[in-house]
């Protein structure tokens, strides 16, 4: 169903961000160096919200954790700022990945639930249904609220008037 989002080739002809990062990944080869866990990148790059500050999200399906940090220590760990950690998301086993390439923050993040049914993926499909249904405006108005410090779930609860936990009520908005 998130098709538009398999790839990063629409990033090609983006914003000069958005080109940046398509540069980034492709000169890197992140993207190909991933594919065995069905990599989608996710957040505010893909859909055309990013500050200065954002980093690139993948998000990864995996089938085992310890592989899939060996894995990542074996392809990633000779960039900058390195770091490898596992944690409970959501109550579910996580691991993640961060470091630096091009002056880009990367994460790459990932759990045993297929990339597409992991709740950044889900939430940037929402965003950018929301985007595409409030226009131009919105997203200037998204960019502001995160501009002031707020994170990007937040920032669309505030706009819409959306009460009670932002990233919560977003993926109530995803169509089943």
């Amino acid at each position: 169903m998130i098709t538009k989002f398999d790839t990063i080739e629409q990033l090609a002809n983006g914003s000069p961000r958005q080109r940046h990062a398509y540069h980034t990944l492709q000169q890197h080869q992140i993207m190909e160096i991933l594919t065995p866990f069905d990599p989608i990148l996710a957040g505010t790059v893909p859909i055309n919200i990013d500050i200065e500050s954002s980093d690139l999200d993948i998000i990864c399906a995996y089938q085992n954790g310890r592989d899939f940090q060996e894995y990542l220590k074996l392809h990633f760990s000779g960039f900058h700022q390195f770091q490898l950690k596992e944690r409970f998301v959501h109550n579910e086993s996580s691991v993640i990945a961060n470091f630096v390439i091009n002056d880009w923050p990367i994460e790459i993040f990932g759990q045993i639930k297929p990339s597409r049914t992991q709740a950044a993926v889900i939430h940037m499909y929402v965003e950018y249904n929301l985007l595409s249904i409030h226009g131009e405006q919105f997203r200037q108005h998204i960019i502001q609220l995160k501009k002031q410090g707020l994170k990007t779930e937040p920032a669309f609860a505030q706009a819409l008037g959306i009460k009670g936990d932002p990233y919560l009520e977003l993926l109530k908005l995803y169509p089943a």
